[in-house]
């Protein structure tokens, strides 16, 4: 049992690691186009909204759809206090818990942000700004997808984490920064 929960958790990293790798070309993209922006605006004397407006879309996908791959690759910050001197199988429930309260909180926050996004969908919202970017609501569709991805990820998490519970080989514990206290 303990493998084929493996199985699975590889299967949804793999998703995370191909939307992960994908999303993080537009910081690419966001370098160009800042770096265009700045070319135009000091050497043309001249500027474009669509174009400042097209930074922080890009800045977006960058953000938002890298959190998953950022947490499968524990590029996160982990500081604990207490949590490196409990007991391992008492390490191994607290991992459990989190992942099943992130899956929790990924569907709750999925679920409160697609009428945000239907609702911008439903009135064409665009940028106020004269030149501005037309089809905000492909922007605002980035935050459910985002808690997508982190709620993939973190069911890859709760199916490792149950993988001791259920016989199977205990995990080294994630490396953390522990703060000891005088």
């Amino acid at each position: 049992m303990p493998e084929r929960l493996e199985r699975w958790a590889r299967g949804l990293d793999a998703i995370v690691e191909a939307s992960g790798r994908i999303a993080s070309w537009s910081g690419l993209a966001l370098v160009l186009v800042m770096a265009a922006n700045v070319i135009i605006r000091y050497v043309f004397r001249t500027g474009s909204v669509a174009m400042q407006e097209l930074e922080w879309h890009l800045m977006a996908p960058l953000s938002l759809l890298c959190i998953a791959y950022a947490i499968k690759h524990e590029g996160h910050v982990q500081v604990d206090i207490l949590y490196g001197r409990l007991p391992r199988r008492v390490q191994e429930a607290i991992g459990l818990f989190s992942a099943l309260a992130a899956v929790a909180l990924c569907l709750l926050l999925v679920w409160l942000s697609l009428p945000y996004v239907m609702q911008s969908y439903r009135v064409g919202e665009g940028s106020p700004d004269p030149g501005g970017l037309p089809h905000r609501w492909i922007l605002k569709a980035l935050i459910p997808a985002a808690f997508v991805l982190l709620g993939l990820q973190s069911v890859a998490s709760v199916l490792r984490a149950l993988g001791p519970f259920l016989g199977g080989p205990h995990r080294d514990v994630p490396a953390t920064v522990t703060i000891n206290a005088p």
